[in-house]
């Protein structure tokens, strides 16, 4: 970025501000294909015996076991429904919905991500939104889960199929056609183009139903084939995914990015196992994890010696990596930690740090090919607000409101609703969502601030800090707490000691027994402000 654009990007001027990608991006073939094309030609370069994943009970499967295996599960899952159908997937990360995702794109079906934590009444809005008809789970994980009740609910309005259930009928003619579509997959697979939808997932619906993102195959082969050329991972690496692949984190990059490009992905159904995963991520020997603040954290508390040694990356996302957590898993495992940002509309990773470039409290460069506007927010001073383009941004948005209907993005740019600074060598510092910023007196204060200064002086410990209504400045912020000894006075001093604001300093600080999440490991915030409510209500009563 030059010296004229971050003078520009710094005033206070309403301006729209263009910045390219300093590095230049060749737009390779490779994206000009589908997903499941671009999974054979993966196979093509590594070799049928080349292993792709390496499931929680430690059963490994092969290109060419995993790619038989779609091709004979994804006749039964797409019978009754048409090229092009959406077939909604409500399945834990691992061997069971890698191959019933490939399969559905076998056949031309378009995968659409259920979070299983979301609730039947976001589940039946995103369903609505895609015109799913179809959903496919799986026996074992619906007792073992306890979604029962969720299925049962979801039912009514379409037809379950249940994955294990159907390995169990599969004809001999599915097979046959399977074992040999697996070596003429031409002669069995759906034709395709890189523009056709590839998968749909969800907004996790904070403001009202779910809205479906449709994401092109182009647009995930592109997020793969730049996560390739920004962070380089190498023949050697094993991936470890605990991450739901509901979640565009752990489906494109813990997923879709080592298949495609050729390195072992070892899958687990929940990232909340903190001890079994630090032990199963030194009995695979994987070098490369993914996770988040909370989760890192998790597992390095929970590892035993040697557990977490074979990793040489830690990548993070979905929210902030703290100053302690970096040092911690450095102290501890000698791990670097990168990391990056993104959004479920851009397929999802829109700027990462690297090895060799990783400045601590940016979340790194945009990735190639991504181009970022800047625009003036009223009320915040010396940040922009965020918009985002690129070949990995996705097609459009489908509503409850108006089903299967894709409604595309004005003139191809994403409104990230994040206040962003670039600095001199073009790294990103995010200051805070757009809707979490809270006004006071006049002035905006990020609520990403209060939450920081927070969990540096009690890092052990959950926070999230919400607006309450004030008669006198319009707004107050109240920190909620799973510190019982949280203290108004040690937050006002550390603020003063580190020139914080003081009115980034909570009014009110409230003490809960746990700080509700969703299935991501982010805040709640809406389960947080239910939280308060249900206190309030508890109080006055």
């Amino acid at each position: 970025m030059t010296d004229e654009v971050v003078d520009a990007v710094m005033s206070d001027e309403p301006a729209e501000i263009e910045l390219d990608s300093p590095e230049e991006f060749r737009f390779l073939r490779a994206t000009r294909t589908t997903l499941f094309n671009a999974l054979l030609k993966a196979r093509s370069r590594k070799g049928g015996a080349h292993t792709a994943i390496i499931d929680a009970d430690g059963r490994t499967l092969t290109y060419d076991q995993l790619i038989q295996a779609a091709l004979v599960i994804g006749r039964p899952l797409c019978r009754g429904t048409k090229k092009g159908d959406a077939v909604a997937v409500l399945l834990p990360t691992g061997v069971g919905a890698a191959i019933g995702v490939l399969g559905l794109l076998a056949y031309g079906r378009v995968p659409a991500m259920l979070n299983f934590t979301a609730g039947a009444r976001s589940l039946k809005a995103a369903m609505r939104a895609a015109e799913a008809k179809r959903i496919i789970t799986a026996r074992r994980f619906i007792d073992q889960g306890g979604f029962q009740a969720l299925a049962d609910a979801l039912s009514a309005d379409a037809e379950l199929i249940y994955l294990d259930e159907e390995r169990d009928k599969l004809s001999t003619l599915d097979k046959l056609i399977g074992a040999a579509g697996a070596y003429v997959p031409s002669l069995i697979t759906a034709k395709g183009s890189a523009d056709d939808p590839g998968v749909i997932l969800f907004t996790s619906g904070t403001e009202g139903d779910p809205k479906g993102v449709v994401l092109t195959h182009q647009n995930v082969i592109a997020n793969v084939e730049q996560i390739r050329q920004h962070i380089e991972l190498y023949d050697t690496d094993v991936l470890y995914n605990p991450l739901p692949t509901f979640h565009c984190f752990g489906l494109t990059v813990g997923l879709f990015t080592p298949l495609l490009i050729g390195v072992p992905v070892a899958l687990h159904p929940t990232p909340l196992q903190a001890k079994i995963i630090a032990q199963r991520v030194r009995e695979v020997s994987a070098t490369f994890l993914l996770a988040t603040d909370t989760f890192l954290n998790q597992y390095a508390r929970a590892a035993d010696e040697g557990d977490l040694s074979t990793l040489r990356l830690a990548v993070c996302g979905a929210e902030r990596v703290r100053d302690e957590t970096r040092a911690n898993v450095k102290r501890k495992f000698g791990l670097e930690v990168l990391e990056g940002y993104g959004a479920t509309e851009a397929s999802p990773v829109i700027a990462a740090n690297q090895i060799g470039g990783n400045r601590a409290g940016t979340v790194g460069r945009l990735l190639p090919g991504m181009r970022a506007k800047l625009v003036v927010e009223p009320g915040i001073q010396g940040s922009r607000r965020l918009f985002v383009s690129g070949p990995n941004v996705m097609k459009g948005y489908l509503k409850p409101s108006a089903p299967g209907q894709i409604e595309p993005l004005p003139g191809g740019w994403h409104d990230t609703g994040d206040i962003v600074a670039f600095d001199e060598e073009d790294f990103i510092t995010i200051k805070g969502r757009v809707k979490r910023f809270a006004k006071i007196g006049g002035e905006m204060v990020s609520l990403a601030v209060v939450e920081n200064c927070a969990s540096t002086l009690w890092p052990d410990y959950a926070h999230a800090a919400v607006t309450a209504k004030d008669p006198r400045k319009g707004e107050t912020i109240v920190l909620v707490t799973s510190y019982e000894n949280a203290d108004r006075g040690d937050l006002l001093a550390f603020a003063q000691n580190h020139g914080v604001p003081e009115l980034a300093v909570p009014k009110k600080i409230l003490k809960v027994d746990e700080i509700p999440v969703l299935g991501t490991g982010k805040v709640d915030y809406p389960g947080v402000a239910r939280l308060l409510d249900k206190m309030k209500d508890d109080k006055a009563a």
